[in-house]
């Protein structure tokens, strides 16, 4: 699989809607996630937690498409805002911080920042990419 920097992120329209949750992902900007895929499609969600959801059951969003068919991911970085390559962050977990579908993966492109995340809000612990499994997931909701 290839990921960010292949290919920028999105901008996500006023249509776009989370394929997991249903609801209009750019309401809740400050905590868009993005796959991008290599035939120029694209998937936004309204947090991280819809965005791994989708990412772990790819086939049941969408059939067509697989992990080997990913060019990047994209998650929003809690701070600064940007998006960020979603495969390189850092992801807090437990904090006290909700996002639009309530308990989530809060996402950090610098672990000092993850880190000082943590415990200013009660943090449990600081994830990578490939630490976030879907029974970490799917026990947020």
């Amino acid at each position: 699989m290839v990921f960010a920097g292949q290919r920028q992120p999105v901008r996500p329209t006023m249509k776009d809607k989370c394929p997991v949750c249903g609801m209009f992902v750019a309401k809740y900007s400050d905590f868009v996630a993005e796959i991008l895929f290599k035939n120029g499609s694209y998937a936004v969600f309204d947090g991280a937690k819809d965005m791994f959801k989708y990412f772990f059951n790819i086939k049941k969003y969408n059939p067509m498409m697989d992990k080997e068919n990913i060019e990047a991911i994209y998650v929003t970085d809690y701070y600064s805002l940007n998006l960020i390559d979603g495969q390189k962050a850092y992801y807090v977990l437990g904090s006290n911080i909700y996002g639009p579908m309530g308990n989530e993966l809060i996402p950090f492109e610098k672990e000092s920042d993850a880190t000082v995340f943590m415990k200013d809000h009660q943090g449990k612990s600081i994830l990578r990419f490939h630490e976030v499994k879907y029974d970490i997931v799917k026990n947020l909701d």
